[in-house]
């Protein structure tokens, strides 16, 4: 059976209001730095986040609770698609002050519910559960340096 969630969290030494202003831009985990730019998550929105690698996902906002949570739901697993509940997870990204810095932590759930075979879940599990780590490592980066 496949596995439903993936939890993931760390920490960045920027501020909190820095931290939120960059999740608070819809995709900002999958689409190209460059085409984030100006965008801002209210709820009940849906775009489109761009990736010259993997694609095009939908992205709908589901939640926002500045400066502290966010959520949104997308179909990772079926680049193109336009959203149901059957093809896509709810990403919920949570934010906490820990000194100077902020506690990043995700919580994407819902594969076992994805439609498809069994190895498609399991698949759309192991690529998402890879690609955190690297997510946040670069949004790491990318939030720590000075804003432009």
């Amino acid at each position: 059976m496949t596995e439903d969630r993936i939890e993931r969290e760390i920490q960045i030494d920027a501020p909190l209001e820095r931290v939120w202003t960059l999740v608070a831009q819809p995709g900002f985990w999958v689409a190209d730095e460059a085409s984030l730019a100006g965008t801002v998550a209210r709820e009940g929105e849906t775009m489109v986040a761009r990736n010259a690698e993997y694609g095009d996902f939908p992205v709908r906002v589901e939640k926002v609770e500045p400066p502290n949570r966010l959520a949104y739901r997308w179909a990772s697993a079926f680049p193109g698609e336009a959203l149901t509940d059957g093809n896509s997870t709810l990403v919920e990204f949570t934010l906490s002050q820990e000194g100077t810095g902020t506690r990043l932590k995700v919580v994407e759930s819902g594969f076992a519910s994805l439609a498809g075979s069994e190895e498609l879940r399991a698949k759309a599990v192991r690529d998402n559960s890879g690609g955190w780590p690297q997510v946040f490592d670069a949004f790491k980066k990318r939030a720590e340096q000075s804003p432009s």
